[in-house]
């Protein structure tokens, strides 16, 4: 293999692959990223064995790729990025000199580094699978923002740990839940397709961060009963999904509220943050003190002290205290969009549920903490 191309265009791309590639992997095949010269294209792909990135580069005026001799290579990522990054040159001349060892040089600067064969590289299935349907990066972009934050952190229960994505009678509706809470996105969705999967929630904001940053642009989406593929101009993303029969969490959702509370979303926001220091077991603990006279934010703890604070807020119903996890529903009430959320209660000890007064298609649901303070 030999080629030149334009050191920018060269290292965005191995920037998006590398973002599928786990440093330390057990399997040195997969802590590298394999480029491919074939055609008028480069092909560079990384993966974990979980997340596979394909990244092509097609040659064009911009990029200047011009292979001079076709092959491929596979060379450790930090090695590769960390010198494609430091070589001070606006084009990059990449040859395979003797069987792995491949020569970089731009400018005045040369290295040669010890690859590994392309054929020791895993056999990634990037063949695309049946179902396939169009979503507009926007869309995609709010669904993972509204809800991927509430997923599983542990791997106690893996399906938990990711995004539960069902389509059915054209409607698409987006469900994460830790057990704890829960945030639910809902959107018509033109297509005659049916289908119940859960995505890992690391894939998802992968997706995010590599392929979303034009919001004006569409992505495709294809999916089997195994894996999901993120495709766009120039870019795969390819995940597997996660066993295990996703929890009918539409249950846990309350239909008749008692109890309404209406406040501003950044008052809140802030509000809460204001006593993120003041711990109970290294969590906050806020509790909600309402009534129609006045609305109060307190947090206490024996060791810390306390903070007590009116919020500027419409509240109807019977007084009602009830006490919840402050970062809980502070990442609930940024997951919403607009001025001002509305927090419905059946309850003291009842999940509660957030929504904005702008955005009706989210939904986010808070358990209630126990105290005794």
């Amino acid at each position: 293999m030999n080629i030149t191309i334009a050191k920018n265009d060269l290292l965005a791309a191995l920037q998006d692959a590398a973002h599928a590639i786990s440093p330390n992997s057990p399997q040195p095949a997969l802590r590298g990223i394999k480029v491919e010269a074939y055609g008028d294209k480069l092909t560079i792909t990384g993966s974990d064995a979980d997340i596979s990135i394909r990244r092509i580069v097609e040659k064009d005026e911009n990029n200047n790729l011009n292979i001079i001799e076709e092959g491929s290579i596979l060379i450790e990522s930090r090695y590769l990025l960390e010198i494609v990054r430091k070589i001070d040159s606006e084009q990059i001349q990449i040859e395979v000199i003797d069987g792995a060892l491949t020569k970089f040089s731009g400018g005045s600067a040369v290295f040669k580094i010890n690859g590994m064969r392309a054929d020791d590289y895993p056999n990634i299935d990037f063949s695309k699978p049946g179902t396939s349907l169009l979503m507009s990066a926007a869309d995609l972009s709010s669904i993972i923002e509204q809800t991927a934050f509430a997923t599983s952190s542990k791997d106690t229960r893996p399906v938990l740990t990711g995004v539960n994505f069902r389509l059915e009678d054209g409607v698409l509706k987006c469900t994460a839940t830790d057990s704890y809470r829960l945030a639910k996105k809902t959107i018509p969705f033109d297509s005659a397709d049916s289908f119940n999967l859960t995505i890992p929630a690391k894939s998802l904001n992968e997706v995010r961060s590599t392929m979303l940053s034009d919001l004006g642009t569409s992505v495709e989406i294809a999916l089997s009963d195994k894996k999901a593929q993120f495709i766009n101009d120039n870019m795969l993303l390819q995940t597997r999904l996660l066993d295990g029969g996703y929890p009918e969490t539409d249950r846990l959702i309350p239909k008749e509220f008692s109890y309404e509370l209406s406040v501003g979303r950044n008052d809140l926001i802030h509000a809460i943050d204001r006593t993120t220091f003041i711990k109970n077991d290294n969590m906050t603990i806020n509790r909600l003190s309402m009534s129609e006279n006045e609305v109060v934010l307190s947090n206490r703890s024996q060791e810390i002290g306390e903070s007590t604070e009116n919020l500027a807020a419409s509240y109807t119903g019977a007084p009602l205290e009830i006490s919840f996890s402050g970062n809980y529903v502070m990442s609930a009430a940024r997951a919403l969009k607009g001025n001002d959320i509305r927090i419905r209660f059946t309850g003291e000890m009842k999940p509660f549920i957030m929504t904005s007064a702008d955005d009706e298609t989210v939904l986010q649901l808070v358990l209630p903490v126990r105290t005794y303070n």
